[in-house]
């Protein structure tokens, strides 16, 4: 498949702008996937391409918070190998879905993920609760890691969400700790599902860090940002995304 001008013109504001979405309210894959898919990417190319922009994304913020020392190195060394595991098998098994088929999947997934995202979940900044045992810290941020990681191989959008609300909810980990951990684990299931695209020779690497560039630069901005009640005003864009890549996908059956 060759690359043209209206595929940058279409991916690169769109990944500008999913980065700005991810940074304020999560969510960005709601639309940098999306985006690849109404430039007219096949399903298997417009995952693999999309892992590239957001590994490079997520590298950055993932840095800021080992830095800053927001993560749980216990408990997020035996999470980053399940990842790593976890999404070399989902995306492995992407690659055996046929494209047509994956195509359907992958529309018919997106407004669910989307529900769940955009549904305003609140995450306490403090446990109220008892802490529960390391033990079973361990058991589920490992688990969690493992099977979000395989759906994270699989297609992406809404990981970090799915993380964060596991590693607070059901783990009882600090919010700090958690985000941290969620971005390591996010980024290892990223680099896993990245490495087995690209020995599958399923990734435009022109446009893919071209759009990286443009998710750096989003994330940069929408970090800057104070918008409050971001979930309300972040809505409507990933579903105006949403709406543009089913008419897409109608447009191409007619």
């Amino acid at each position: 498949m060759e690359l043209k001008l209206q595929m940058f013109l279409i991916v690169c504001p769109l990944i500008f702008l999913a980065g700005i979405v991810d940074s304020i309210a999560g969510g960005g894959g709601l639309i940098s996937l999306p985006a690849y898919l109404i430039a007219g990417l096949p399903p298997h190319f417009a995952i693999g391409t999309n892992k590239l922009s957001s590994a490079v994304g997520t590298t950055v913020s993932t840095a800021r918070y080992c830095k800053n020392k927001f993560v749980d190195w216990g408990v997020a060394i035996p999470s980053i190998i399940l990842a790593l595991l976890g999404s070399a098998i989902g995306a492995n098994i992407a690659l055996l879905i046929d494209e047509k088929v994956m195509k359907y999947t992958l529309i018919i997934i997106l407004p669910v993920i989307a529900f769940y995202v955009l549904k305003g979940k609140t995450i306490k900044k403090e446990n109220a609760e008892e802490p529960i045992s390391r033990k079973k810290v361990y058991v589920i941020a490992c688990l969690a890691s493992f099977f979000v990681g395989a759906y994270d191989g699989f297609y992406g959008p809404g990981t970090g969400s799915f993380l964060i609300l596991i590693y607070t909810g059901l783990a009882k980990m600090d919010i700090k700790k958690a985000a941290g951990n969620t971005k390591l684990v996010n980024l290892s299931s990223n680099i896993a599902a990245l490495v087995t695209f690209i020995i599958n020779g399923k990734i435009f690497f022109l446009l893919g860090i071209t759009a990286a560039v443009f998710s750096v630069a989003g994330h940069y901005i929408g970090s800057g940002l104070v918008i409050k009640n971001g979930h309300k005003v972040i809505r409507p864009i990933i579903l105006i995304v949403l709406a543009l890549l089913f008419i897409k996908v109608i447009a191409d059956r007619s």
